[in-house]
């Protein structure tokens, strides 16, 4: 997997570009929420499909190039349609710098990008494809957000705050408190800029500290609880039940660096 840091204008928007060329064990993925947003182009197929519903049984699908949301909920993916892809991670608040479409409005697990950028979003895959290398393809993904970054729209220095708060830990009536506003105008602009709320967006990034913790042999979960601010062990497990549909102890991830990816079994 080749990954990469954006261009400098693109920074305080987009995490990292990434580009994945290689054959994957077969059968489906239980993809775990990250708070954040990414564009995915999947390069084998026009065609980018996910699972959800009871057991993430129930096939949806959209083309080949789309935004997938910062949903609090996990989602299933035939690995057949991760194999060969590329795609953009956002910072979490960062994919509203490219388009006019609040992410609050982002329901779906994968919205087209020709929903949201027109034929500029229609042609993307297109055109990643025509290029002759995977550093190539991950050019034309970054000229593309580059034509579509709004001029002068820096990031938003309250939010910025907010996501850097929510995600150490803090609790939602401190971070509002110290941006001054209500729980209320906070809880409007955080969805608008985020698509989650800033409750949600706590707690599914403290999930993503737990994840990180559990790839380690002979996990106390009672000293994970503690250490990540939940009122006792029942609550971790009810928590990470709700957010990922599994317990703790039948958290299996792909592998250690791929810890969002929890093979169906």
């Amino acid at each position: 997997m080749l990954v990469r840091r954006p261009h400098a204008a693109l920074a305080p928007f987009v995490e990292h570009l990434w580009y994945l060329d290689e054959p994957l064990p077969p059968g489906r993925d239980r993809t775990l929420p990250t708070g954040a947003a990414q564009l995915v182009v999947n390069l084998a197929a026009d065609r980018l499909n996910w699972y959800e519903g009871p057991g993430l049984g129930v096939r949806g699908g959209v083309g080949g190039a789309g935004i997938c949301a910062p949903l609090a909920r996990p989602i299933g993916v035939d690995t057949a349609d991760q194999a060969s892809t590329a795609g953009v991670v956002f910072r979490p608040g960062g994919v509203v710098a490219f388009g006019d479409v609040p992410a609050a409005e982002l329901t779906d697990p994968v919205t087209p990008l020709a929903d949201l950028w027109g034929p500029d979003g229609a042609s993307v895959r297109e055109r990643v494809l025509a290029a002759p290398t995977p550093q190539r393809r991950l050019d034309v993904l970054e000229w593309a957000l580059l034509a579509r970054l709004r001029v002068g729209g820096g990031p938003d220095g309250a939010l910025a705050y907010a996501v850097a708060a929510l995600d150490r830990g803090a609790p939602v009536h401190a971070v509002a408190a110290r941006v001054d506003a209500s729980a209320s105008t906070l809880q409007r602009r955080f969805r608008a800029a985020v698509g989650l709320s800033p409750k949600q967006f706590g707690r599914v990034r403290r999930l993503q500290r737990v994840l990180r913790a559990a790839t380690a042999p002979g996990v106390d979960w009672a000293e994970v609880a503690a250490r990540h601010g939940y009122f006792d062990q029942a609550h971790l497990i009810n928590d990470f039940r709700a957010l990922t549909g599994l317990t703790p102890a039948r958290y299996a991830p792909r592998s250690a660096a791929e810890h969002n990816h929890v093979p169906l079994r």
